[in-house]
């Protein structure tokens, strides 16, 4: 069996406003001794993840994570693809407490990490000002700060991704993913990868980004939350770490005593799809043996 082949369990969820969300789930053979809950991206959808959940079962996670409202099999089909509308947006991140709430329930008395990679770090960035009690660690992938990217983008349309590859060469037009060809193509050939957000979405999604820029919704984040940030010096997202180095230096004025910085030289956006992803794997799973040892559960 290949990793992208392990089996998953898939079931529904239902967000407090009714919405009707599909989510996924992987165990491991042993013991679990912790949770480690995905919050995938933009344009995207949980089951792309297959390999990792295979890396992080294997050293006794158990992994779960939905597809995103407007993605995968909880937007039905493509063209509700990326449609939020107004209060989708306010769903989507609720739905991160949602599932939260059900692997806690499948899994009792054991530590959750929350791992969230681009739109879905997004998503975590704001669930972690108002719930960082909630869950024991955090990891941010393909990140950056939503309110300074915001200058630099036309909000008037739905988000469109096209513009990130302006860097790189255009054989698809996605190579600013990664640069494994192969996997650049398995994204391309998914039907259910390559779409922005609509208007009213991704203009909530900025919204709701600009009180992180405030000291004082940070501060309501615990001092004591690990933190892991991994991303690609050339992740056009992050604009060559501009976007990055300022949220390290918020979370450590607001108190943070342990975050983690893990930059990939010539790494792109998706790391862990990334021509040495089992080196940035590899690096992940060392740092969650440190904030979730074996045997603290």
């Amino acid at each position: 069996m290949t990793t992208s082949e392990q089996t998953h369990s898939t079931f529904t969820l239902t967000g407090r406003d009714g919405t009707v969300v599909t989510a996924y789930g992987w165990v491991p053979d042993g013991p679990v001794r912790a949770i480690v809950q995905l919050t995938h991206g933009m344009g995207e959808h949980l089951l792309r993840y297959a390999p990792l959940a295979a890396a992080l079962t294997g050293r006794g996670f158990a992994v779960v994570g939905q597809d995103h409202r407007g993605h995968g099999a909880t937007a039905g089909s493509p063209q509700r693809h990326g449609i939020l509308g107004e209060t989708g947006w306010a769903g989507l991140v609720d739905d991160i407490d949602v599932v939260r709430e059900h692997a806690r329930g499948e899994h009792p008395g054991v530590p959750l990490v929350l791992l969230g990679h681009s739109m879905g770090s997004f998503a975590v960035q704001q669930y972690l000002a108002a719930h960082s009690d909630r869950i024991d660690a955090a990891v941010l992938s393909g990140t950056g700060l939503l309110d300074l990217l915001e200058p630099a983008l036309d909000l008037s349309g739905p988000m469109d991704l096209s513009a990130f590859n302006a860097p790189f060469e255009n054989r698809t037009g996605y190579e600013w993913l990664s640069r494994d060809a192969a996997q650049v193509d398995l994204y391309v050939a998914d039907p259910d990868c390559g779409f922005g957000l609509d208007q009213p979405g991704t203009a909530a999604m900025f919204a709701a980004a600009r009180p992180l820029a405030e000291p004082e919704t940070l501060a309501a984040i615990r001092d004591d939350l690990p933190l892991y940030i991994t991303v690609g010096d050339a992740d056009p997202v992050n604009a060559g770490l501009a976007l990055v180095h300022p949220m390290i230096e918020r979370y450590r004025a607001a108190g943070l005593t342990d975050v983690t910085l893990a930059v990939w030289p010539g790494a792109r956006h998706e790391v862990f799809n990334e021509t040495n992803r089992d080196e940035i794997v590899a690096d992940l799973l060392t740092w969650l043996d440190r904030v979730v040892p074996h045997g603290r559960a």
